[in-house]
Parts: C-alpha cells; sequence; structure tokens
C-alpha cells in the first residue's frame, strides 16, 4: 500500500493544484509545496521499510499491493532524489504567475511518473510509466519555457517517442520468450544469445536517448535551455537518471550475454561523452547551456561505468546518478535565479558577482566545485571508482578519460572566474541576494553534496547487493 501511495498521492496533489490554481492561483503553491513534503516523508517511511529488505537476490525488497511494485537498493536511492527535488522544484516555482495551478500539477504529476519507472516490478508498468513521464515535461518545456520553447519541447519529443517506440518493441519481445510481464521473472527466465541481442539493442536504443549517449544527446541542449528552472531541475536531476536505471535493471540482466558482448561501444560512447561534453562546456558564452553539456560529460561515466559491469562499477554508476542529481539540481536553480534578476545568462555579461551577491556566489562556487569532482563532495567517489574500474577492464584508453577530467575543471573554473571574479559589471550593483525561499530550496541539495561526498557508503550499501547480484548474472564479480 505505501508503495502504490508513493506513485498515487503526486498525482492527487497533481489535481488539487490545478483545481485551487482555478479559483486561487497563489494557494497553488502552497497546495504544491505541502503534497511535495508529505511525498518526501512517505519516500523516508518507504526507506525505512525497505532497508530491511535487501539483500543478494534480485527479486528482494519492499513489495506493493495490487500493483506490481519493488522498492530495493538499487531504486532507493533514486525514489530519494526524486522526493528531494520535487521539493526543490516546487520552491524553485514560486513565483510562476503564467497559470500556476496548471505548472505546479505538472511538475507534481512528473514526480509521481518518474517515480513510478523507479518502483515498477512489471514490463509493461514500466513502459506505461517511462511514456507517462514525456507529457508533463512536454508541457513545462512547451508551455512555461523560453522564447524556442515550442522547437525544444517537439525535439525533446520526438528523440525520447522514438526512442520509447524500440524499447516497446523490445519489451513485447522478451514478454513473448518469456511468457512473463515480471522483470523478475524475464531475468529467471532468460533468453537465447540471438534474441538477447536483438532484446539488448532495442532496449538500449531507449535508455540510450534518455540518458543521454553521443550522439543521441543533441535534444538535451536545447531542452535544458528553453525549460523553465524547475523543469531544468527536474530534467537533469531525474528524467536522465531513468536511462541509467533502465540499462541497469533491465538491459544487462535480462540480456547479459549481450551486454558483455556491447560493453566496448558502450565504453567507447562513454568516453566520448566525457571528452566530449567536457569540450562543448568549455565552448559555451551561455551559463545554462553549459551546465547542460556538463550533464552530458559526467553521464558519460555511468555509461563507462555500466560497460564495465562489475560490482564496483554498477555501484559507482549509481553514486555518479545520486550525485549528479544533486550538483546538477543546485547549478541550474542558481542559473535560474540569475536569470531571474538579469534576464540575461552570457557568461561575458558578468563579473564580480561574488561581492555583489555573496551568498548566491557561494552557492555557485561550490555547485561549481562539486562538479568539477572536487574529494569530499558527492562528484568525486563515484566517478573516482568508475576511472579505477575503467583501468581494470579497458586499460591506458582511460588515459582519455583524464582529458575529460581536466577539461571538467577548465570549464568549471573558467565559469566560476568570469561570473563570480573578477572586475565587477556595474549593471549589476544593485542585484538583490538570496531571500529565505532560495536559502531554503539551496541547502538541502548543498548538504545533500557533503553528506554523499563524506559517505557515499549510504548510497553504496543500499545498491551493492543488487549490483553483485547484476555482476553474477554477467559473469563478473
Amino acid at each position: 500500500m505505501l508503495l502504490t501511495t508513493l506513485i498515487t498521492f503526486p498525482f492527487a496533489g497533481a489535481l488539487a493544484s490545478w483545481l485551487t490554481g482555478r479559483w486561487a492561483p497563489r494557494a497553488a503553491r502552497v497546495v504544491a509545496l505541502t503534497v511535495a513534503l508529505a511525498e518526501a516523508g512517505l519516500v523516508v517511511s518507504a526507506l525505512l521499510a525497505a532497508s530491511g529488505a535487501a539483500s543478494g537476490s534480485l527479486t528482494t525488497g519492499l513489495t506493493g499491493i495490487g500493483w506490481p511494485l519493488r522498492l530495493d537498493g538499487l531504486a532507493s536511492p533514486l525514489v530519494a532524489l526524486t522526493g528531494l527535488l520535487g521539493i526543490v522544484a516546487v520552491l524553485a516555482s514560486w513565483r510562476v504567475r503564467k497559470r500556476p495551478g496548471a505548472h505546479f500539477a505538472m511538475l507534481l504529476a512528473l514526480q509521481g511518473a518518474v517515480t513510478a519507472v523507479f518502483l515498477a516490478a512489471d514490463l509493461l508498468l514500466f513502459y506505461v510509466a517511462w511514456e507517462a513521464v514525456l507529457i508533463p515535461m512536454f508541457f513545462l518545456i512547451g508551455v512555461w519555457g523560453h522564447e524556442k520553447r515550442r522547437h525544444a519541447a517537439m525535439k525533446f519529443f520526438a528523440y525520447t517517442f522514438a526512442g520509447s517506440a524500440l524499447m516497446l518493441v523490445g519489451l513485447i519481445v522478451v514478454i513473448t520468450h518469456t511468457g512473463t510481464t515480471s522483470i523478475a521473472g524475464a531475468i529467471k527466465t532468460g533468453l537465447d544469445a540471438r534474441t538477447g541481442t536483438l532484446v539488448f539493442w532495442l532496449l538500449a536504443a531507449g535508455f540510450a536517448v534518455k540518458i543521454p549517449v553521443w550522439p543521441l544527446h543533441t535534444w538535451l541542449p536545447d531542452a535544458h535551455v528553453e525549460a523553465p528552472t524547475a523543469g531544468s531541475i527536474m530534467l537533469a536531476g531525474i528524467l536522465l537518471k531513468m536511462g541509467g536505471y533502465g540499462f541497469i535493471r533491465l538491459g544487462l540482466p535480462v540480456a547479459p550475454a549481450a551486454a558483455r558482448a556491447a560493453a566496448p561501444v558502450l565504453a567507447t560512447l562513454g568516453i566520448i561523452a566525457i571528452v566530449y561534453g567536457a569540450l562543448m562546456a568549455l565552448a559555451q558564452t551561455d551559463l545554462k547551456r553549459l551546465v547542460a553539456y556538463s550533464s552530458v560529460a559526467h553521464m558519460g561515466f555511468v555509461v563507462l561505468a555500466i560497460s564495465i559491469g562489475s560490482k564496483l562499477a554498477l555501484t559507482a554508476a549509481v553514486l555518479v546518478m545520486v550525485a549528479h542529481g544533486l550538483t546538477s539540481a543546485l547549478l541550474f536553480l542558481l542559473v535560474g535565479m540569475l536569470h531571474d534578476r538579469t534576464h540575461t545568462r552570457d557568461i561575458a555579461r558578468f563579473g564580480g558577482l561574488l561581492r555583489v551577491v555573496p551568498g548566491w556566489g557561494t552557492a555557485l562556487t561550490f555547485g561549481l566545485l562539486a562538479s568539477l569532482g572536487l574529494p569530499g563532495l558527492a562528484g568525486f567517489p563515484g566517478e573516482l571508482v568508475s576511472t579505477l574500474e575503467g583501468f581494470r577492464a579497458w586499460g591506458w584508453w582511460m588515459a582519455v578519460v583524464a582529458v575529460g577530467v581536466v577539461l571538467a575543471g577548465a570549464y568549471n573554473l573558467r565559469a566560476l572566474r568570469r561570473v563570480a571574479h573578477g572586475p565587477l559589471a556595474e549593471e549589476w550593483s544593485d542585484m538583490r541576494d538570496l531571500d529565505p525561499r532560495e536559502v531554503a530550496a539551496i541547502v538541502p541539495l548543498a548538504i545533500g553534496i557533503v553528506v554523499l561526498g563524506v559517505w557515499p557508503g549510504l548510497v553504496s550499501s543500499a545498491v551493492a547487493p543488487v549490483a553483485e547480484a547484476i555482476a553474477k548474472t554477467l559473469g563478473g564479480g
């Protein structure tokens, strides 16, 4: 019942926000925040209930009643991240004036759909939830986005729907050959080599677009730049993680032989993404587009770790996903605050903001240092382990990744120097600093980044049993 409530409660809250917004637009945000806070409380309750159920089996965890749902060590960190970012997204949208009730309804519906993806224990439910995510995200970009929002929304929808269509074919093949819609049942039954290869690449098409893997990434920068702040927070913080989660939950264990054969391809794509994303970020003059391309680079570490398929690598992949969810959400939140004040994201127009808005500037410094992988912050443990496991699996090809790491430092420090330091841009000399609501949105993200940086075991201890089981299906340890 608890897992069912985790999914249905945000949808009920979405309806309440929409109805409230029709007669009291300002009250809609209070309803939405109340629902998001209550959902976070439900997530904590579910995590506590599931904490004793984790084991080395792919079929253990807190189960749902009525729906085929399951909360295990792989889903738990991502469900928790979804609950946290749901609150941040509502706070980031506090001053939305255009149809606020509908806006908050889309945010809550998006949260419910994403939660369903992570909790689904059935292939059909997984697909339905996967597709349901597209609808609120499409409207968030297309209705509440910036100047080119309609183009960005259509591009987002076209890319992700095309990938989902191929994924659906793969799921139908799995159901047909295994005779079950249960994820655990399909993994247990298995597929022959030829069918497994077909299924893996069909599923990989859907997952790769969502991550997104180079060269299927071109929808991402446009979607981020045109999306409202809350849309960017949810897109980078949660939606990109669906691709990595899909690979680990379905792609690897359902077709392990095909996954092993595809490992060099995935590793190559991951390495390209790390370097390409960093190079593109370094070339940007738009601060939001810089953060968007940095997502391509960070998610490249996830693809690299998935290609290795060991227990440590898969655990590291989830660590990177959670860390990137926190860090990217913080950076998009800060860029949104800056745009609200200045109506520009042009890096060249800024300078010396740390002296004018010290609170915002300190938060930006913290976020960019976390993005470059500073030890002690969230980005460091997962990317370090991914790199070390990469050396074990792929040898000196990982030297290319080192180039990406250096470039990450370059684009983050360049942005920090040009925006927060240097000569003061006089046109922003009277800019206001953070207000209490903005601080309330920043603080939990900052705490999460520090906690995960100094205590990665908080996530890895939950993920490790499932990662070990999947590694065994791949023939690793």
